[in-house]
């Protein structure tokens, strides 16, 4: 009786654990492969490679995770698909970033068209409106480098600063109250040229990595890993990201971090 009732408890024991799943580059790979995607989202893979990058959350099926100044939600999506039912995205947005997004979205949540378990979430500024340790994983894609972008207007002789950068300590500082100990935040950006300027590399709308490893290792997070599937090495870093000769084909990086455990 007693060898029977074991066997049972270590039966509801598994039943209750195994369906928590690794999210690995197998089951983007699958979620790759869902029928319906949008033909934009499949035109971007190539380039993307969301294969090697999500994985590098560490993320479970069933988990929730955020997808910040995600404009069109092409990640957000892919996201959605590999946390399952039992899982969320949270689609981040602020008004430039959805403006920005805003065909992509429209398609993307049209009437009769099933995105998964997303949720969207648009709000002013750098602002994440986050409770504490409420998410597993944050990812930020090519965006990163917008908080030091200083705004500027031609005078007539010359481009002059008439704004600030964003307030990079308080945007991190949320990132990192909301991930529960353990969780990651994983950072994809255009690389800039590590001999230049901070500031001339921030107006190519570019970052350098040293310098944004540098930064979000003094919010408190511990550096995890990496991944060269994005690098370009023909890529000069020295042109604005949106000039068409290297538009879409720049050098990016990619670097995990952690919230310590304690």
């Amino acid at each position: 009786m007693m060898k029977k009732a074991l066997v049972t408890l270590i039966q509801l024991t598994v039943s209750c654990t195994s369906f928590a799943e690794s999210v690995d580059e197998n089951i983007v790979i699958l979620a790759m492969g869902k029928e319906e995607r949008l033909e934009e989202d499949i035109a971007r893979d190539q380039r993307s490679r969301p294969e090697a990058i999500i994985p590098l959350l560490n993320l479970q099926t069933g988990d929730r995770v955020i997808d910040i100044f995600a404009g069109g939600g092409y990640y957000t999506e892919l996201l959605a698909s590999v946390l399952g039912e039992d899982g969320e995205a949270i689609l981040h947005n602020n008004d430039g970033f959805e403006a920005w997004g805003i065909n992509s979205l429209s398609d993307r949540f049209k009437p009769g068209r099933d995105p998964g378990n997303i949720v969207r979430l648009t709000r002013s500024g750098i602002n994440l409106d986050l409770a504490a340790e409420s998410i597993n994983g944050a990812l930020i894609v090519m965006a990163y480098h917008d908080l030091y972008v200083v705004p500027k207007r031609y005078n007539g002789e010359e481009y002059v600063p008439v704004g600030d950068p964003a307030n990079t300590e308080y945007f991190l500082d949320q990132i990192f109250t909301a991930l529960k100990p353990g969780g990651r935040f994983v950072i994809v950006d255009h690389a800039g040229d590590e001999t230049m300027n901070h500031n001339l590399v921030a107006d190519l709308h570019r970052i350098n990595e040293s310098f944004a490893r540098s930064e979000i290792e003094a919010a408190g997070f511990r550096f995890i890993d990496s991944t060269d599937a994005l690098r370009n090495p023909e890529d000069n870093r020295n042109m604005i990201v949106f000039d068409l000769d290297v538009q879409g084909k720049t050098d990016r990086f990619t670097l995990a971090f952690e919230k310590p455990e304690n």
